[in-house]
């Protein structure tokens, strides 16, 4: 195609400019990581004895990139109770990898903190006791051999305990999410 007239080499190369900016921009859309999901799929709490108080739990933790797999630095996993929320148990899940479309089961043990568990305890016998759970992380996503900055990840969620001391059957799992607002804050930071 020879230019004979410069205004139609103009509007060619804008043409051109800007086919290649949409397919840019579908790229990245295409490649764009989704935040891994976490939800809350079992809780027991147990009182072995006056000072031995434990939660046990079951976390799942989806990866639902197709394209992308994560790297996890240490997730701290928080039990709240109360109205000034306090810590009733804390536990630390190491840092891990994980594939693309996985999901990783985690289950653990906590042990308790004699203090706020005993108005725990008695809202559980009134079947009345919410738990609330805390989840903070930093990761990574690799796509293509890239990796990404890292990305913080403040999650919140609410249990509800039946008065056998188990969670709720009403769901299958509880998702934990980034604003839930009956604990009024919302706590998403990227970085």
């Amino acid at each position: 195609m020879a230019c004979e007239d410069g205004k139609g080499c103009y509007i060619w190369l804008l043409q051109v400019i800007c086919l290649l900016g949409l397919l840019v921009l579908g790229l990245w859309l295409s490649l764009r990581p989704n935040n891994p999901s976490f939800s809350i799929m079992l809780v027991s709490i147990d009182r072995l004895s006056d000072q031995n108080d434990t939660i046990f739990y079951t976390l799942e933790i989806n990866n639902p990139n197709k394209d992308s797999s994560i790297y996890y630095d240490d997730i701290i996993l928080s039990f709240l109770f109360g109205q000034q929320e306090d810590k009733v148990g804390e536990t630390t899940i190491g840092s891990f990898h994980q594939g693309t479309s996985k999901n990783r089961i985690v289950s653990g043990i906590v042990n308790g903190k004699p203090g706020p568990f005993k108005p725990l305890f008695k809202a559980i016998s009134n079947a009345t006791a919410e738990l609330k759970v805390s989840l903070a992380t930093r990761y990574r996503c690799k796509t293509w051999g890239i990796k990404s900055k890292f990305h913080r990840l403040h999650l919140n969620g609410i249990l509800p305990i039946d008065s056998d001391g188990k969670l709720s059957r009403k769901k299958k799992k509880y998702p934990l999410t980034s604003n839930s607002k009956k604990l009024g804050r919302s706590k998403v930071k990227k970085h």
